[in-house]
């Protein structure tokens, strides 16, 4: 639906050709969600049972609608107010309603600073709307004129309603409706017609006939307090009890008049100080004794009148009282099947969607958008869906034509220091502390946001986690984050508060957020993976952008590292030319490792020299990126590169020199030096993966069930240490080891280790369990063998881990054997040798040779644990048991 003209674009270009309109975009689950709370309380109000002047009911007649500045919650209120006064008005997306239209009185009061609005004014405005009803209404009318003359002697009620506009809204009805019923209450006491002008007169006479039930005065004594609040002393406080009044006239007015107020109060975070609560006061207990009317609140904050705590600021408060308030709120998303249940309704952003149609239909020229499509895919992207954003966008797109230039979409990569002075107003000092604060957090609970404030309560946290902007996640570790556009623009805006902080104000947050952190994450229970993930997403961001010392990330790294499972942390990779810092190059090194499951490993190698040659890591954590820099360069091919890695970092003898000496020993092994590599695998441990190394020596001499044997204990191990990177990797082996001998077995194996990767990222593991499933189909002819290993050996070369290749081909090799098929095996041996002439693994063409019985035209020269003819045999033993075993199916 669009609006009226957008006067602020329209007087913001000369060009007459704009057509700049106020567009309102859908809401159409908040109408749902009113015209469902109407449709009921209409229902309740028509009911036999309702009273209106029951002070004790609990109140379901309120509906709330809250959400961040800019968020649209004034243009809801002002699209609700004309569609339910006008059906003509109401946007062609939302339903009509199931009331007849001459039942609602829609009301809207504007409680925004700016617009002056007192307690005053408000009662005025709801009586002015109902001069509607065409009648007086007596003990109302009779109470309001004698406030108004006692607190404002001398000016004439006409005039202060043309002051304050009212006049003009409602006509001029009120006066003359006030002066009837004063008229009619002095005729029916039978007074002389010049007392029946002074109300003070008629007042007291009619408290005197209230109180002797004379009959001349029955139609107003079946209002049990009239007297008693004719009797009160005039004042403000008194004015605020005589909506009582105006409940039971509207509750006994004929069917003919009946209708319903829909008083929409916009603003509401603007009606005072939270610490006083004065008018809050008198608005709540308008509120509560107008049962009869609905009320429809808009505000930046969810109303607390259910709240217990505020027992004493307010006359009625907690649960029962407001139990539709009691709530949490729910997103406005959702329409609601219970429209009585939760009456706080927080407004969410516009979608992708909405943005887009929002800005295409703002400005025109011709009835086609002024914005461009780009333009507004960059606007609708900053927005996160925020209607101030896109605004305030319209506004600089304007600004821009001005200049004399057109819009480009770089323009609108931008922040609004409005959008920071509209989040900070309703704040108090505390609370702009905490936000701004925890703007540096990505997620917070109320003791972070605490401590990254360094405050000693932590009451404005609690009290910051109310306010609209900030999101809940409660199943999160941290269940608080602030809306993206507002943490954006709180950390990156021009501030022009008074209170705004300087660059050393940011930077002691950061410290004290990064130390709160280390705090959480050393008291954190047991070891527990996504605590740690989160840990480390979180301090490294803040340890990156604002150059803090690695403190307590160091430790978390060694975690991080420790289980090789490589999940993706949150910091974007940064530009490896430009470390600068030693928390630079942290992220650039666990980033690299993570990514290295996913990328060629020449590009891991590039990325772990940049931050070795950048020397900005201590002596631990740049042992690290040596070793997994020699472990890429042997993935690679490069033994040598690899050797010389390996051996820095044992002879370091630091955390990694174990596995640097598994590393050596996988050299060794990669050489075909087998009794070098099993003498080292016995010196190295756990550290080491002794376990590992020795399984990874035996399963190419043909001993599988040595090999499987080992990577069990591997397994079992790593399980015992809660290493689950390492659990899954020891499976994939023994699956890949028994897939030579038993099928059978290979597939509960093979099920196993996919179960024990499963969130594990390691990519070549999850390569060796696809060769193995090769291996375990070998010789069958409905396995498509060969379809499946050309897939493989492209995902292989995807990821630059050239020993996996090879592995690859020994399965063929042994499916070819198995088939007896001696050009393929022939191929594949040239293969295997043409792909090992460096040297690494010459003893795979060996292997292919044994597997059908043949003597290798020229050997690796491999040094073979118990002798060459020894693993031939047994190779080709394992090619003529897998022949018995397919039987038939040669």
């Amino acid at each position: 639906m669009t609006g009226g003209r957008d006067l602020r674009a329209l007087f913001s270009t000369n060009d007459r050709s704009v057509q700049a309109a106020e567009a309102f975009t859908n809401r159409q689950t908040q109408w749902e969600t009113v015209a469902a709370a109407l449709t009921q309380h209409l229902q309740h109000v028509g009911s036999p049972g309702f009273d209106p002047e029951d002070l004790e009911a609990p109140r379901s007649h309120v509906l709330v609608f809250h959400g961040v500045g800019g968020i649209g919650k004034t243009t809801l209120s002002r699209t609700l107010e004309a569609a339910l006064a006008d059906a003509g008005r109401r946007p062609a997306q939302w339903g009509a309603p199931g009331w007849p239209a001459d039942r609602i009185l829609p009301v809207r009061i504007d409680l925004a600073r700016s617009a002056g609005t007192d307690f005053e004014q408000i009662v005025l405005t709801i009586r002015a709307a109902l001069t509607k009803v065409g009648r007086p209404l007596p003990a109302f009318d009779l109470a309001l004129r004698r406030y108004w003359e006692a607190n404002h002697p001398g000016e004439p009620l006409e005039e202060y309603l043309r002051r304050a506009g009212l006049g003009s809204r409602f006509g001029q009805a009120l006066p003359q409706q006030m002066q009837s019923a004063l008229a009619d209450v002095a005729q029916a006491l039978m007074l002389p017609g010049t007392i029946g002008s002074v109300v003070g007169q008629v007042t007291g006479a009619l408290i005197g006939a209230l109180r002797e039930r004379r009959q001349t005065v029955r139609a107003l004594a079946g209002c049990a307090r009239l007297a008693d609040l004719l009797e009160a002393e005039p004042d403000l406080d008194a004015l605020s009890f005589y909506p009582h009044l105006l409940a039971w006239e509207l509750a006994r007015l004929p069917d003919g008049k009946k209708v319903m107020p829909v008083v929409l109060l916009d603003t509401f975070e603007d009606i005072g100080d939270r610490t006083r609560r004065d008018l809050e006061r008198l608005i709540q207990r308008t509120v509560w004794l107008l049962p009869n009317a609905f009320w429809v609140i808009t505000g930046r904050s969810r109303l607390q009148w259910a709240d217990p705590a505020l027992q004493g600021q307010l006359d009625y408060t907690g649960p029962a009282a407001w139990p539709g308030l009691a709530h949490t709120a729910v997103p406005a998303a959702r329409t609601p099947t219970n429209a009585g249940a939760t009456r706080q309704v927080l407004i969410g952003d516009f979608s992708p969607e909405d943005c887009d149609d929002y800005l295409a239909r703002r400005l025109t020229r011709d009835g086609q958008p002024l914005i461009g499509e780009t333009i507004r895919q960059v606007i609708t992207a900053r927005s996160h869906g925020l209607p101030l954003y896109l605004d305030l966008s319209v506004a600089r797109f304007l600004e821009l034509r001005r200049s004399g230039r057109a819009p480009q979409p770089a323009d609108f990569d931008h922040d609004f220091p409005a959008l920071v002075s509209r989040t900070l107003s309703d704040l108090t000092a505390d609370e702009r502390h905490v936000l701004r604060s925890v703007s540096l957090l990505d997620a917070f609970d109320v003791p972070l946001a605490t401590r990254a404030a360094g405050l000693a309560q932590e009451g404005p946290a609690q009290r910051l986690t109310e306010r609209p902007f900030v999101r809940a996640a409660p199943f999160s570790l941290w269940p608080f984050h602030l809306h993206g556009l507002i943490r954006s623009a709180v950390r990156n805006a021009e501030d022009t508060t008074d209170d705004r902080w300087t660059e050393t104000d940011w930077q002691q947050a950061a410290q004290r957020a990064f130390t709160a952190l280390g705090e959480q994450h050393q008291a954190a229970p047991g070891p527990d993976r996504l605590l740690l993930i989160a840990f480390l997403r979180q301090g490294l961001r803040l340890a990156r952008d604002h150059r803090l010392d690695l403190g307590w990330l160091t430790p978390a790294a060694w975690t991080y590292v420790s289980d090789s499972v490589w999940e993706p942390l949150a910091p974007p990779d940064t530009d490896s030319t430009g470390l600068d810092t030693a928390a630079d190059a942290l992220v650039e090194l666990l980033s690299a490792l993570a990514r290295r499951q996913h990328q060629h490993r020449s590009h891991t190698v590039a990325r772990l020299t940049t931050v070795i040659d950048s020397r900005l890591l201590p002596d631990d954590l740049h042992h690290m990126a040596l070793y997994y820099r020699a472990k890429a360069h042997r993935d690679l091919g490069d033994s040598p590169a690899s050797r010389a890695g390996m051996q820095a970092v044992a002879d370091g003898q630091g955390r990694l020199a174990p596995a640097a000496r598994r590393g050596l020993a996988h050299l060794a092994r990669m050489a075909g030096d087998f009794p070098t590599a099993l003498a080292t695998a016995h010196t190295l441990g756990w550290e080491g993966r002794h376990h590992r190394v020795e399984g990874d020596i035996w399963w190419p001499h043909g001993d599988m069930d040595r090999a499987a044997a080992a990577y069990a204990a591997a397994r079992d191990e790593a399980e015992h240490h809660g290493v689950t990177g390492e659990r899954g990797n020891s499976q994939a082996h023994r699956a890949f080891a028994l897939a030579f001998t038993d099928p059978a077995a290979a597939d509960n194996e093979l099920a196993l280790a996919e179960q024990l990767l499963a969130g594990v990222d390691l990519r070549a593991t999850t390569l060796i369990t696809h060769i193995a499933a090769l291996a375990r189909d070998a010789g069958r002819t409905d396995a498509d063998i060969d379809d499946r290993a050309q897939v493989l050996r492209i995902e292989i070369r995807t990821a630059g881990v050239t020993y996996t290749e090879l592995a690859l081909d020994l399965a063929l090799a042994f499916h070819h054997a198995v088939r007896d098929d001696q050009d393929q095996v022939a191929m594949t041996i040239a293969r295997l040798r043409e792909n090992t002439r460096g040297g690494d693994f010459a003893y795979y063409s060996d292997i292919a040779a044994f597997m059908a019985g043949l003597a290798p035209h020229q050997t690796s020269g491999a040094r073979w644990i118990d002798s060459e003819l020894a693993t031939r045999e047994r190779w080709h033993a394992l090619v003529i048991a897998r022949r018995h075993h397919l039987g038939t199916h040669l």
